[in-house]
């Protein structure tokens, strides 16, 4: 299939190790073809049944990433994260191939600017963004965060007092605190969004979204 087609759903994962294996199965498990590579025999052998494909190659040998046709995959994940080097080389190849949507896992800022340097279209820094993620749990009266981007994020939290039994309309939080409630979960029932007629109800939760600070200080309010 031409990598051109937006519905090719083929991805090749190099690094099976937690992070990479991790993503690889999600993957397969939302129906999306998975190549898995990695230098190791042992650790292709033990998701060789569950990945669409394995094989044993280098990442950093840009003939073998030839011959398994990288250069025909329209997206790439690098989730080699321990060895730098092979990192930034085996994503600096790929990106000479001209692979379109190329992911790479980050131990460090440091690390990440440098593959982002190569042509890398995506900087992943999971230790970073998780220990980012539950300080802010554990700091905040939040139940969920999530950073979008540098900046700007979501954050799930209990209804404050001040807008319990008023439509989110006539609260004016957006004006006094700079963020939007964008969805709401009753008691009992699922999330949905929310619009200005939403009226919560002591023990709802909402979801919202906003700049940092903001968020976070809206979070601290009750």
């Amino acid at each position: 299939m031409p990598r051109s087609k937006t519905n090719d759903k083929r991805v090749l994962v190099i690094g099976l190790g937690r992070f990479g294996s991790s993503l690889a199965l999600e993957l397969v498990a939302h129906n999306w073809e998975v190549l898995g590579m990695d230098s190791s025999p042992r650790l292709v052998q033990a998701y060789a049944e569950s990945l669409t494909h394995t094989v044993v190659a280098d990442a950093t040998d840009e003939e073998a990433l030839r011959q398994i046709g990288a250069q025909e995959f329209t997206r790439a994940v690098v989730a080699i994260g321990t060895h730098l080097e092979e990192s930034i080389l085996a994503a600096s190849l790929l990106v000479d191939m001209g692979v379109p949507h190329i992911w790479a896992k980050a131990v460090s800022r440091r690390h990440g600017r440098i593959l982002q340097q190569v042509g890398v279209h995506h900087v992943v820094l999971p230790e970073h963004d998780m220990g980012e993620r539950v300080a802010h749990l554990v700091s905040g009266r939040m139940l969920d965060y999530v950073e979008i981007e540098e900046g700007f994020a979501l954050g799930k939290t209990r209804a404050p007092r001040e807008v319990i039994g008023r439509r989110l309309g006539d609260t004016g939080i957006r004006a006094k605190y700079g963020i939007t409630v964008v969805s709401i979960k009753h008691h009992g029932e699922q999330f949905t969004y929310a619009t200005e007629n939403t009226v919560p109800q002591k023990g709802d939760v909402i979801v919202v979204a906003g700049k940092t600070d903001d968020v976070e200080r809206f979070a601290e309010i009750n």
